[in-house]
């Protein structure tokens, strides 16, 4: 009689940071319905940008009010599906700093719009949301996701653009007094993170070219018959050797800075042991 086997406790288990968001969101929401019912508890914690400098602490307080139960529904589903593979790779410090890092800047974005074009009061955490999401997807191989519970087989790049485009078609024709176009500069607060976390990754691993000379050989004189005359060694070829490109080795060395070791794939792995141990043989 065969017995199923139960999955690891990591992908089967909120993670901490997780978990402690989507009760906090629960729990704020169920009180602001239920006893502190008044408008003016909602106001104090919703993001309005036009008077977001009078009340800096809304650039995150905003993060815990939704406007209804559909709204705080779709984003602790976002951050159930998305969050768990993102605090494992992170760990759960830089997970939380990264997940209010999304939602400021999504609340940044939304008051540098003003200059442009009136935005409505944000609540919700969708921009974190969806920062989140696209570190889900930096995250990834370049395989097809599965976006659970829907069984759908996504592309990161896919999955970002149909969460983006998701937000978009809100903004534009659903928006019920909510800022829903503030939301994407989670997703820019997000990939601004990215570039600029790989380009100082690779900034560390530039060294200075050392400057390979090729060795003189001294002549060394030969006696030919009753005379003396100097012969020059011949130089050893060098072994044929497999090249390993530089862009692809940074791609992989990037992906371990902002994911850790256990986000390659099998493919990855082989790929850096093979450059590294032809790393140390050049060295030796």
């Amino acid at each position: 009689m065969s017995k199923n086997r139960p999955k690891p406790p990591s992908q089967t288990r909120l993670t901490p940071w997780v978990g402690r968001l989507m009760l906090s969101q629960a729990v704020v929401f169920v009180l602001l319905k239920s006893v502190f019912t008044a408008p003016v508890f909602t106001e104090v914690l919703r993001f309005l940008p036009t008077q977001a400098l009078q009340r800096p602490w809304t650039f995150l307080s905003y993060l815990f009010v939704h406007q209804d139960i559909l709204a705080l529904g779709a984003n602790l589903l976002l951050l159930f599906a998305f969050g768990p593979p993102v605090e494992r790779r992170f760990g759960s410090r830089d997970f939380l700093l990264y997940y209010l890092y999304c939602g400021f800047g999504a609340a940044a974005f939304a008051l540098g719009l003003t200059s442009i074009m009136a935005v409505p009061a944000m609540v919700g955490a969708t921009g974190a949301a969806l920062g989140v999401a696209l570190a889900f997807a930096f995250g990834g191989s370049g395989t097809a996701t599965r976006l659970l519970p829907f069984q759908l087989n996504l592309s990161p790049r896919a999955l970002i653009m149909l969460l983006a485009g998701i937000n978009l078609v809100l903004a534009l024709w659903v928006a019920g007094g909510i800022g829903h176009l503030g939301y994407l500069g989670g997703l820019a607060a997000g990939y601004l993170f990215f570039r600029i976390q790989r380009l100082a990754g690779r900034r560390q691993r530039k060294e200075p070219k050392s400057i390979t000379r090729r060795p003189v050989m001294a002549p060394m004189p030969v006696r030919q018959g009753g005379t003396i005359t100097e012969v020059r060694p011949a130089l050893a070829l060098p072994e044929p050797r497999e090249e390993y490109p530089a862009e692809e080795v940074d791609r992989v060395l990037d992906k371990i800075s902002a994911f850790g070791i256990q986000s390659l794939t099998a493919d990855e792995r082989r790929f850096l042991d093979e450059a590294s141990k032809r790393k140390r043989k050049d060295l030796h």
